[in-house]
């Protein structure tokens, strides 16, 4: 037990060395100075120690500030360390303590160490947002406080209706409030986190209401993605602009998951692909106009073109119409051409290849003529593209 008892001195000796005294010199460094005769001084030996004259001083005063952000000292970074390691640990402590006494709590208890503990949270959000010295904390003391808010107003209902088994109500009382909540700091703070989160209440709290009116799901995707692209569009030009592109994004899944449903409803699967992807084309279409979002225009692209040859071919497969898909997807070149858009081009590539290999394989399995033409009409394709472009270049 004694050589341990060394050991763990020799260890907090030779470690105190290396990185313990650095870390308290760049602590008293930073508070050696509180006064202006002392950042005077500081400011002299500095010039003597780099051999700064007043004249370069006087020309770096004068300069126009770099953009190049200042390094930052041992103070800060220590202060800065410390700060995070005690938040961390804090917020650990207090899960350790829900995690093991949880069972053994009274309600006063467990919705004070949830609720209780989000507000407190939340004062302290408000408290560092005021300062503006930890600009970085703002965004995970945002989200630590609205989990344990959230959860602490779920844990509320439960002590005041252990009874209770109508989880939606539940849900949409508590997304209600979170929603008023966030909104009423959004009004105040004005953050782009607290536009997130107030967007997402709002949301899940009129997903949660269309669904207690017995609405199909297929409809309340409509609604709910319409409104939100409407939101999204909105957002451009508001500091929370950020938002947009994701909001774009989740309402146009949103929407058209709700309108393949209702298509696959009234008629086929074949056509609610169909009729989706070319919606969705659409929709990257009017993007890709605008200059807005490149990629959601090819994600939208991509998506889409996957749907719509998708449905096609499972429309038009063993029919007479089988040629209709290559012709359409041959007439779609075109239109990747023109739109220079890799991810139409990819898709189409890959239904061309895919159906010729179908259409090869069903009727010209052990034909030699029919790789031949194939090749044939290859070169002939790559010569008529050659001439075309000298022909423009000559233009």
């Amino acid at each position: 037990m004694m050589w341990l008892l060394l050991l763990l001195v020799v260890v907090v000796l030779v470690g105190g060395s290396m990185w313990g005294w650095p870390l308290l010199a760049g602590i008293l460094g930073a508070s050696s100075v509180t006064d202006k005769p002392g950042a005077l001084n500081s400011i002299v030996q500095l010039m003597r120690k780099y051999d700064i004259t007043p004249a370069e001083v006087e020309a770096a005063l004068r300069a126009p500030a770099a953009a190049v952000p200042a390094p930052r000292s041992r103070g800060d970074v220590a202060r800065t360390l410390f700060t995070y390691l005690g938040a961390i640990f804090i917020l650990a402590g207090i899960g350790t303590y829900i995690g093991t006494f949880w069972e053994s709590m009274g309600g006063v208890m467990r919705v004070f160490m949830t609720l209780g503990v989000g507000y407190i949270l939340l004062v302290v959000m408000v408290s560092a947002l005021r300062e503006d010295k930890y600009p970085k904390l703002i965004l995970p003391l945002v989200l630590a406080s609205v989990l344990m808010m959230t959860g602490g107003w779920f844990v509320l209902i439960h002590e005041v209706f252990p009874r209770g088994d109508n989880w939606r109500l539940a849900v949409l009382a508590v997304f209600g409030v979170m929603a008023l909540h966030q909104g009423a700091l959004l009004a105040k703070l004005r953050l782009t986190v607290l536009a997130f989160t107030a967007l997402f209440f709002v949301y899940g709290f009129m997903q949660v209401g269309l669904d207690m009116l017995d609405l199909p799901f297929a409809w309340i995707a409509i609604i709910l993605g319409a409104s939100l692209f409407v939101v999204g569009t909105a957002l451009e030009k508001t500091p929370f602009h950020v938002l947009a592109e994701p909001a774009l994004l989740i309402a146009t899944i949103w929407l058209n998951s709700g309108l393949f449903d209702r298509i696959a409803v009234a008629t086929t699967a074949s056509w609610a692909g169909l009729v989706t992807g070319v919606c969705v084309m659409f929709a990257a279409y009017g993007m890709h106009k605008s200059e807005r979002y490149p990629r959601l225009a090819g994600l939208g692209y991509f998506v889409g073109s996957v749907m719509a040859y998708s449905g096609l071919f499972d429309l038009v497969g063993n029919t007479a119409f089988e040629l209709a898909y290559l012709a359409v997807a041959a007439s779609m070149l075109y239109a990747c051409v023109v739109l220079q858009s890799r991810a139409l081009l990819f898709t189409t590539v890959v239904a061309m290849l895919g159906f010729i290999g179908y259409y090869t394989a069903k009727h010209f399995a052990n034909s030699l003529g029919w790789p031949i033409t194939l090749v044939l009409m290859g070169v002939a394709f790559l010569a008529v593209g050659t001439i075309a472009l000298r022909v423009k270049r000559r233009i």
